[in-house]
């Protein structure tokens, strides 16, 4: 079977893996994307368990204020370097975990399942922008702020 170009673009966009690794993969497996991404997935997870004591010196705080203006979400999250902080993928993690604690609060924040997703959990997130990113990516500090009705 001929491996397209689309597919290897297609595989690498949703693991991290590198394009070399995808074709390799994609030919051994006579073009079986759905297997190819499994695989590539679980050594991408691989890859960020052996990262994970690297320093987080990086980061952004993100926060997402709801439309109503009573309820605010912030999250802070950690990398190894500024230039992954500033990366498009990063900063949106960054928005859609504030969304995501001032939806469902900082109780087991980890454990969640994501609002626009509930098929991944919280954590699963953050590991696969890891694997896409080829650093260290921890949650730091989370919190939610909610409008209190004051008068007495």
């Amino acid at each position: 079977m001929k491996i397209t170009a689309d597919q290897i673009r297609k595989l690498k966009e949703s693991t991290g893996a590198p394009v070399m690794r995808v074709k390799k993969l994609l030919e051994e497996l006579n073009g079986d994307l759905k297997k190819a991404e499994v695989i590539l997935r679980k050594e991408g997870f691989e890859k960020v368990e052996k990262r994970a004591g690297r320093t987080t010196g990086a980061g952004i705080v993100a926060s997402y204020t709801h439309h109503n203006q009573k309820v605010v979400g912030v999250a802070e999250l950690l990398c190894e370097t500024d230039f992954v902080a500033r990366n498009e993928l990063f900063q949106n993690l960054g928005k859609d975990l504030a969304m995501q604690v001032a939806s469902m609060g900082e109780i087991n924040f980890h454990k969640q399942e994501f609002i626009k997703d509930p098929s991944k959990k919280i954590n699963e997130l953050v590991k696969e922008l890891s694997a896409k990113t080829g650093e260290n990516i921890r949650i730091g500090r989370v919190f939610r702020v909610e409008l209190r009705n004051t008068t007495k």
